[in-house]
């Protein structure tokens, strides 16, 4: 997936258009009722993430549950989260080789774990 295709897929399952607070190239995705981060596009010089190649590349910060962040950091692919908490969230290289279905479902369980909660589900 390329960041264009994340925003569409967001735009059509959340109806969240990206956010540029920067005024540049990286992308927050928020949640439009709570304005909390379910994900941010950050374009990152490839020689940070130790990869082949040089310039930057497109990497997509979700939170996901600490119990498989590990399990997810030993794929290629993902990362330790770019200047994001390293316990809570993940990076994943946008140009592979992470599948579209991974990167939509980790984007799920972000917009899920990041969405407002229940009066039950605070208990």
């Amino acid at each position: 997936m390329n960041r264009n295709e994340v925003f569409d897929w967001c735009r059509r399952e959340y109806g969240t258009e990206p956010d540029y607070p920067w005024n540049d190239n990286n992308a927050v995705l928020r949640h439009a009722d709570n304005n909390k981060w379910y994900g941010v596009i950050i374009e990152v010089d490839s020689s940070k993430l130790r990869i082949e190649g040089t310039g930057d590349v497109d990497v997509l910060n979700v939170k996901c549950d600490p119990s498989i962040i590990g399990m997810l950091r030993m794929q290629p692919g993902f990362y330790p989260a770019y200047h994001m908490n390293k316990e809570h969230w993940v990076s994943i290289l946008l140009s592979g080789p992470a599948s579209e279905v991974e990167i939509k479902e980790l984007i799920d369980l972000s917009y899920n774990m990041t969405g407002k909660r229940s009066n039950t589900a605070r208990r």
